[in-house]
């Protein structure tokens, strides 16, 4: 059950607005289900999706157990660039949905993990995520680092939440970046005409993303960057650069994803990881490369500084 104590600044908010707002995985048209089915409740009694909440109130919200999922071990090939009895760290590819949900049953990534690992996977991630810490977009490739224990998840949840985990992308984005270095500061949210998609939006969560740039494609349009996120917020790459005019090539959801090359699903690759070991405490620097496709793309635009290192 989670419980929410309702602060001043979301006074007169429908309740239904507040849990969007409060819960970015739930969205209005779940939360107005749950009230109907008194799953939702204001200081303990049942309310409608009008009621407007007020300071103090406590709203408690009954989570919804997950369908069973019968969660297999598949032999589906996966990287791995670090592994030892606390963790394991994959290259995850392009296309890999990392747990199983609505509509990808299996042939993810907990299912190969399942199958490398056996039994030796954190149960804190629930039964559909074990050993989930951190995740990557399904057309987001790179650096996901696993947790094989309860210590080594509870210890890297918390350097994720304390902003001790240092996260570098590539990525390819349209237009040409003027900027050699900026921050992007802009809070996000769910979307409001669209509550499958995140947006900058003013009450959202606070959202900060560095990036520098590597290289300038002038003749191609298009500019590749170093991108390092301070928060975690879900699409905050894709999201912010999309809001500053330089959307992600080959992002569908937050641009219209044409691009000369035919790539579907973003250029956008996590390369770098730096974390602490959750036993012995010993800084961690892993790295993945970029995809194939990536490279061939950088490679037809020009051996560039980039690719010559």
């Amino acid at each position: 059950m989670k419980i929410f104590i309702v602060e001043k600044e979301y006074e007169g908010n429908r309740i239904d607005s507040y849990l969007a707002k409060k819960d970015e995985e739930l969205s209005r048209v779940t939360i107005q289900r749950l009230i109907k089915e008194e799953k939702i409740l204001v200081n303990g009694k049942k309310i409608k999706a009008s009621y407007k909440v007020q300071e103090n109130d406590k709203v408690t919200l009954e989570k919804e157990e997950p369908k069973e999922v019968e969660l297999k071990a598949q032999n589906i090939p996966i990287e791995i660039l670090y592994e030892d009895s606390d963790i394991i760290v994959v290259n995850k590819p392009k296309g890999l949905v990392v747990h199983p949900g609505n509509g990808n049953p299996d042939g993810t990534l907990v299912n190969s993990l399942m199958n490398i690992c056996k039994d030796s996977l954190s149960g804190i991630g629930g039964e559909i995520r074990p050993g989930i810490v951190h995740r990557l977009d399904k057309d987001t490739s790179g650096v996901i680092v696993v947790a094989k224990n309860d210590k080594a998840h509870i210890n890297l949840s918390e350097q994720i939440k304390n902003h001790e985990v240092e996260k570098t992308y590539i990525a390819l984005v349209r237009g040409i970046v003027k900027e050699n270095e900026a921050t992007i500061n802009m809070p996000i949210g769910r979307n409001k005409n669209d509550r499958k998609k995140m947006a900058v939006e003013k009450d959202g969560k606070i959202a900060i993303t560095n990036f520098k740039v590597l290289e300038r494609f002038p003749r191609n349009n298009c500019t590749l960057l170093e991108v390092k996120i301070e928060t975690g917020r879900t699409h905050q790459i894709r999201v912010h650069l999309a809001h500053i005019g330089y959307p992600v090539i080959g992002d569908t959801t937050y641009s219209n994803g044409k691009n000369k090359w035919g790539v579907v699903g973003q250029c956008l690759h996590a390369k770098r990881l730096k974390f602490k070991h959750p036993t012995t405490g010993k800084e961690m620097t892993i790295e993945a490369e970029l995809p194939d496709y990536f490279k061939e793309i950088l490679r037809q635009l020009g051996d560039g500084p980039f690719l010559s290192h």
